[in-house]
């Protein structure tokens, strides 16, 4: 029987291309989204690659919506033995002008929608006493102008993964956090808005900071996820992985 997980925000960027590169691993996919019908995309190509995929709508900050998603997974799919915590928002603005809706809207997706998806998760994953949770955390961790809610998130999520790594380890779940430096999605390219600059020339300008010379793809995401999902990588665990061409500390 296949191993199932759960990719979260996955109905289009590098959730998308992380739950179609896990299904190609062979793993039946929950695809979830705020909006189940946005997933439907990403199910289809799943599906047509044959392997099994469902399409799940829930908003990650809900307790009760994402016990009911994490149950219905259960019941439909099999128990999670994987989970992604890729479900991301931005509100960027520079601090005297945030406001306390941008603060809380980030905070509630990225770090109580990972905490939520972890808690309703991990049981599943201890009773099969194998598990692989990873969060997606952001080289933003490290400070970015105009970002001192998604960076304070980011850098929540390393601490909270090395937390778990901690807790879990003992039950055979690893848990760990990959963190996308420019990676070229409707995000990246509504940061490119925000700042008033063409995107096309907004990632010529990244290129030429990033030693490798050229910017990410979901699927550069993708592959490290894939790694960190595998039996391969049991004995790694509480560890923040950089994927931004190039070293950023």
């Amino acid at each position: 029987m296949a191993r199932v997980a759960i990719v979260t925000g996955a109905a289009r960027g590098i959730g998308a291309a992380t739950a179609e590169r896990l299904a190609a691993d062979g793993f039946d996919v929950a695809v979830l989204d705020l909006d189940e019908a946005a997933c439907k995309d990403t199910v289809d190509r799943i599906a047509g690659a044959g392997r099994r995929a469902l399409a799940v709508g829930a908003d990650v900050s809900d307790a009760g919506a994402v016990d009911a998603a994490v149950s219905r997974i259960a019941e439909e799919l099999g128990a999670p033995g994987v989970l992604v915590n890729n479900a991301g928002v931005l509100r960027d603005n520079l601090l005297f002008k945030m406001s306390d809706s941008d603060w809380d809207t980030v905070m509630n997706v990225h770090l109580r929608g990972a905490f939520l998806m972890s808690r309703a998760a991990q049981k599943y994953m201890i009773e099969q006493k194998w598990g692989r949770i990873i969060n997606l955390s952001s080289s933003s961790a490290l400070g970015n102008r105009g970002q001192a809610n998604y960076s304070a998130a980011k850098a929540g999520l390393q601490g909270f993964t090395k937390t778990l790594a901690i807790e879990l380890g003992q039950f055979g779940v690893t848990v760990n956090a990959v963190a996308p430096g420019f990676i070229v999605t409707d995000m990246t390219a509504a940061t490119a808005a925000r700042v008033g600059m063409d995107f096309e020339e907004f990632q010529a300008a990244a290129t030429r900071r990033i030693p490798v010379r050229r910017v990410g793809r979901p699927e550069d995401v993708a592959h490290t996820i894939s790694y960190l999902a595998s039996d391969g990588a049991g004995f790694v665990s509480g560890q923040v992985i950089y994927v931004a061409g190039g070293p950023l500390n």
